[in-house]
């Protein structure tokens, strides 16, 4: 009884502690708040669908491979029969009809093979190299594109999160303007015309403010699904450290391999997986051969409950060769339609290297352009402050009109907004160009 107690107690204790353990340690999977954008890679390479789905294509993979090389073991069988004659067979015998045989009869028969020579085996022997090969690269196509994609998300995120500071900016300068038209207008400095004016702004300034919450909204939402998330979950980003500007810049210089590109190996192993297919269809001339050993254990009797009590077994070992003579040029023609699919892929590789090329050249010169763009929309902002400064003051002395700080408060905005525009675009292509390159780090 003391025995059962303490084992009772003990039961209990870890019990608890295991409970406890799985209730306060870390949960596996799980984004922290305040995510980086390296967080957010790093969970989605372990949580996006399309890569868990990779990961279990790779491991149906591996099981056709086992399956296909199963054959170079021994298939071993058995088979049991049980018949009873209703009439026993009749033979002639030196003219008199004599019934031959057994009323009841069964058998028991086990049989082993082994492949020798398979042309078929040694095609999957040599093919499951690729196919592995194959599978990995799968997986390797799935990540580059989370990775980009991610990227790009959280960069268009981070533009919106700026814009939408930039519209608040731009709703707390309109507030004052108003504020300040009102009290010229209660004074009789000016008319109404002003502060109707500033009104007509601010409210056009809430809006936009609404339609950017939304869509920001939205491109959280999208994230998640990038992540592998429910877009129900909770997440929340930083930002810190984040200067897009310190990002956008590049080597312009490196040189274009072609090797380098995730699908152009992917071709290659399906080159390969083709040429092994010729040789396996110029294999089928050779023999199978294999080697086999059977056993039976026959039982015969006329009364049913006596049917087991003997065996009269029989065994053996041999070789079995199958030579193919004629096919009726089945397999001359297989060869043919192997070699021209080869032939067609490797058209498909040179398309191939076109298309990268182009690729390439289209990325590089959105890079140069979307540089160029934001080169000018940065000096553009920082002239359209300068200029909405000076006319705040000329205006605040009644030198210049309303209607001229409501155009450079508009130009200010809008430049600003272009700004980020163009600093998203140039981050964007830069993440074409690396994947065009081959360059895309997925280690993270």
């Amino acid at each position: 009884m003391r025995f059962k107690k303490a084992a009772l107690f003990l039961f209990l204790v870890f019990s608890i502690a295991g409970y406890t353990h799985a209730q306060t340690g870390p949960s596996s999977g799980q984004l922290d708040n305040n995510a980086t954008l390296d967080d957010l890679i790093a969970y989605a390479l372990s949580n996006k669908i399309e890569l868990k789905q990779a990961n279990i294509d790779r491991e149906i993979g591996e099981r056709d491979i086992a399956s296909a090389l199963s054959g170079w073991f021994p298939q071993i069988s058995a088979t049991g029969t049980f018949a009873h004659a209703i009439q026993i067979p009749t033979n002639i015998i030196n003219g008199a009809p004599i019934q031959m045989g057994q009323r009841n009869t069964s058998s028991l028969s086990i049989r082993g093979d082994q492949a020798i020579l398979s042309p078929e085996l040694f095609q999957a022997s040599r093919a499951s190299k690729f196919v592995r090969e194959q599978n990995n690269l799968n997986i390797e196509s799935t990540k580059i594109n989370t990775v980009v994609d991610v990227s790009k998300a959280y960069y268009d995120i981070l533009t919106s999160e700026e814009s939408i500071k930039i519209i608040n900016e731009n709703i707390a300068r309109l507030q004052r303007q108003y504020t300040e038209a009102s009290a010229r207008y209660e004074t009789g400095l000016v008319d109404k015309t002003d502060y109707k004016r500033a009104q007509i702004s601010l409210n056009n300034a809430r809006a936009e403010l609404k339609t950017a919450q939304e869509m920001r909204d939205y491109k959280y939402d999208y994230l998640k699904m990038l992540l592998g998330m429910n877009v129900r979950e909770n997440i929340s980003l930083s930002f810190e450290n984040q200067a897009m500007e310190s990002n956008i810049l590049l080597d312009t210089s490196e040189i274009l391999s072609f090797a380098n590109r995730v699908e152009y190996r992917q071709t290659e192993t399906l080159r390969n997986i083709q040429r092994l297919n010729t040789q396996y269809q110029k294999w089928k001339f050779l023999p199978q051969l294999g080697a086999y050993a059977v056993y039976n254990a026959n039982y015969f009797n006329n009364t049913f409950a006596d049917l087991y009590s003997n065996n009269f077994p029989s065994s053996s070992v041999g070789l079995s060769l199958s030579i193919p003579i004629f096919t009726g040029t089945k397999r001359i023609q297989e060869i043919r339609k192997s070699e021209l699919e080869e032939e067609r892929i490797e058209w498909d590789l040179k398309n191939l290297e076109n298309q990268i090329s182009t690729e390439y050249s289209s990325a590089m010169a959105s890079y140069r352009s979307n540089m160029n763009e934001w080169r000018n929309a940065r000096d553009n902002m920082e002239l359209s402050e300068e200029v909405y400064n000076t006319i705040k003051l000329q205006y605040d002395a009644g030198v210049k009109t309303y209607l001229e700080l409501m155009t450079a408060e508009t130009d200010l905005k809008t430049s600003q907004l272009n700004y980020l525009n163009a600093l998203y675009a140039v981050l964007s292509s830069k993440l074409d160009i690396q994947r065009a390159l081959g360059t895309v780090d997925i280690t993270k």
